[in-house]
């Protein structure tokens, strides 16, 4: 049951978090809460604890948590990331205000998050998705203003109806009298093969809605500029992951690779990738609001991760993988840092922050280096990432793969092209330009974004143990 406890350690926190008014115990707690919860489910994920079923619901649907390679991974990126960003948010919040509130669902959403990487069938999967979306739409809808009330519940509609989605293809398969448990490679299905493929794309289109596929993205780009900085960053670090998380069970572990490749739905899901890296990167070349900008940035940067996993080869799987990891790490940094110049100057456009780079230096370093990251500068993550993503595609030799590859250095270019001027403006804003006086955010807030900046930087050099930690995962999938 020690997985259960990692999961019911951020309930009881929230609980506790939705009751106390005193900031400083209020802290302690959460910060004790998470850490501990991280600490037990980082435990569960290496010992590899056994299957754990909390309740049957009669002879085909049960709700049944376990350990893998996949498991292990996610809990572990998501453990590092939760804890990072709480301690950004405590310097953070007490400038939106309602605490309790905040912290009380980022434990919640922390603990839907474990167990939905732990997920061990389609109907544990779907419930923790949906519940995952529950608890997280209030971190969007935290200031209670019209605008946040609108993202978030735009935020509701796309998630759920995309679930809805995955939801009509797995009944799909069961209808045919399939099991819906997971076993790595895919269970040999039954049924008529149009159904089965039309049943993995309602899946996988319905669960890329959180990933922020094409056309079901809207709700990225609504949610971030209206929630507080630190859900921004856990949104698209993390939360759009766990649509990429459904999605590798969904294809890896219940249809197969070998059963979608060189089909119709293999061909479409590239294709939509391709347009929403495309769409994202564009639309983030005309965006003035710099929030909403790196919301764009998101929509693109994570559909290179789907279209990585639909090469369906061993690198390209590898490539996909890092390239989730080097964005999370980036993105949370970039995020953070656009929180402590929303605190600390109150500018949210980009046009505002001429000369910040010389009243924020650390800020603007890692902003800057996290930008670097995501262009794809050498030796940074993003750059290693997109080189086995590239590597991975061209292997596999077909037309759409040739041009997907050639789309990821278009938003390349793209992307240099939307984050470097913020960069260039900060640090270089003119001779006779008068900065102000300095106002660096404070050492709790300047921490985190270091931290992800320099992991940043390492997952780009020192990538052979999560390559060959992916390339082993992917042998038992492909």
């Amino acid at each position: 049951m020690l997985l259960m406890f990692a999961a019911l350690v951020p309930l009881l926190g929230a609980i506790y978090a939705f009751r106390e008014t005193d900031a400083r115990r209020l802290h302690r707690v959460t910060a004790a809460s998470v850490i501990l919860s991280a600490l037990l489910a980082s435990a569960a994920a290496l010992l590899r604890v056994e299957d754990v079923t909390l309740l049957e619901l009669g002879e085909t649907l049960s709700l049944r948590f376990g350990i893998d390679g996949l498991s292990l991974f996610f809990i572990l990126l998501a453990s590092l990331i939760w804890c990072l960003v709480q301690f950004h948010a405590f310097g953070y919040m007490p400038h939106e205000g309602r605490e309790g509130q905040f912290f009380g669902f980022y434990q919640l959403t922390y603990g839907t998050l474990i167990l939905l990487a732990a997920a061990r069938n389609a109907v544990t999967l779907y419930m923790c998705f949906e519940f995952m979306t529950l608890a997280s739409m209030p971190l969007v809808l935290h200031n209670g203003s019209e605008n946040s009330r609108a993202a978030a519940f735009k935020y509701l509609g796309y998630s759920t109806f995309g679930a809805l989605l995955a939801l009509m293809g797995f009944l799909l398969l069961a209808a045919a009298g399939n099991p819906l448990e997971f076993v790595p490679g895919g269970v040999k299905l039954v049924g008529n093969p149009k159904t089965i493929l039309a049943a993995a794309f309602l899946t996988v289109f319905g669960f890329g809605a959180k990933a922020g596929l094409v056309p079901l993205q809207m709700w990225l780009t609504e949610a971030h500029p209206v929630a507080p900085s630190p859900a921004s960053a856990v949104l698209s670090g993390l939360i759009t992951k766990g649509g990429v998380i459904a999605i590798l069970r969904s294809v890896f572990w219940l249809f197969g690779a070998d059963l979608l490749s060189g089909t119709w739905v293999q061909t479409t899901i590239q294709v939509l990738s391709i347009v929403t890296v495309f769409t994202g990167s564009m639309l983030a070349l005309g965006e003035k609001v710099l929030k909403k900008r790196l919301a764009y940035s998101t929509v693109s940067n994570v559909s290179y991760v789907l279209f990585g996993l639909f090469s369906f080869t061993a690198v390209g799987f590898a490539g996909a993988m890092l390239q989730l990891v080097a964005h999370a790490m980036a993105k949370d940094a970039l995020f953070l840092c656009a929180g402590n110049i929303i605190m600390q100057t109150h500018h949210t456009r980009v046009g505002e922050l001429k000369g910040i780079g010389k009243r924020m230096p650390v800020t603007m370093l890692c902003f800057t280096l996290a930008s670097l990251s995501l262009i794809g500068i050498p030796p940074l993550g993003g750059f290693t990432a997109k080189w086995y993503l590239a590597v991975g595609a061209l292997s596999a030799g077909s037309t759409i793969n040739v041009v997907g590859v050639g789309m990821l250095m278009l938003s390349a270019l793209l992307t240099a092209f939307y984050l470097l001027p913020i960069v260039a403006d900060a640090f270089f804003p003119g001779r006779d330009f008068e900065a102000g006086e300095p106002c660096e955010a404070p050492l709790t807030m300047r921490v985190p974004i270091v931290v992800f900046a320099v992991l940043t930087a390492l997952v780009g050099m020192f990538p052979t143990q999560l390559l060959n930690f992916f390339t082993a995962l992917a042998g038992g999938l492909l």
